[in-house]
């Protein structure tokens, strides 16, 4: 329940909403005793821990309950911000996107919502933080490798690709950080394992983005040469 909360925090969250992301599928004569019960022990656990009174942090509004809190004090609502803001700045301002990024890739401990999963609502939050995730370290090399690509872990970024083969961006962000390190053969054989893995699972070809990085690296592009330019081949891909 303070998970379903949290992601939505100042927000009111019906009755009819909560029962059903606790107790879907299952026959409850008295869900609403229950949830009014659940709510009770919720405020009793968060008092302590916060100094605050129970029923000033899950207020009761209309028909559902409201965690009474600014975003900014939940993580996963600050790692959204500044994985956003960092993203709008992968172009611009490659060096303050990485600080942003890697602040807001540090706020993760684990899975999203571990332990909390459940119910639809959590696990569609769960998912979509996750995709987010991905999405903000992809940005997060691809403004390192506008600023200073000995920074990036090549080792942590082949993992990331391996974990997640659908992600041709990933693919492509590893060819040109092995490029950029002189490993011009495994630069290609990124492209090719990735090539035989979307022919084989999904029967497509590589999109654009892979082959212009592709051709590019056959040819020595000047461009794969100068940090400030690489944002050319790999901002804004997916």
């Amino acid at each position: 329940m303070l998970a379903l909360l949290a992601l939505s925090p100042g927000r009111t969250v019906s009755s009819d909403q909560i029962e059903d992301e606790l107790w879907a599928g299952r026959r409850m004569a008295n869900a609403r005793n229950a949830l009014q019960a659940n709510v009770v022990r919720l405020r009793r656990f968060l008092a302590p821990i916060t100094g605050l009174k129970g029923d000033e942090l899950i207020r009761t509004v209309g028909g559902g309950y409201l965690l009474d809190v600014p975003p900014e004090s939940v993580d996963a609502h600050r790692f959204l911000r500044w994985a956003d803001t960092g993203a709008e700045l992968v172009r611009t301002d490659p060096a303050r996107a990485v600080v942003l990024l890697e602040e807001a890739l540090a706020l993760w401990r684990g899975p999203a919502l571990l332990d909390a999963h459940d119910g639809l609502r959590i696990r569609i939050g769960a998912a979509d933080l996750e995709e987010r995730r991905i999405t903000a370290y992809e940005d997060l090399v691809t403004a390192k490798l506008g600023v200073d690509a000995p920074r990036i872990s090549v080792p942590e970024l082949r993992q990331a690709a391996a974990d997640h083969p659908e992600r041709e961006r990933l693919s492509e962000l590893l060819m040109l950080a092995l490029y950029r390190e002189g490993r011009q053969s495994e630069a290609l054989d990124v492209f090719h394992r990735a090539r035989r893995r979307l022919a084989g699972d999904l029967g497509l070809e590589p999109g654009p983005a892979l082959h212009s990085a592709y051709q590019a690296i056959l040819e020595q592009d000047e461009l794969l040469g100068r940090p400030h330019q690489v944002l050319a081949y790999s901002a804004g891909r997916s």
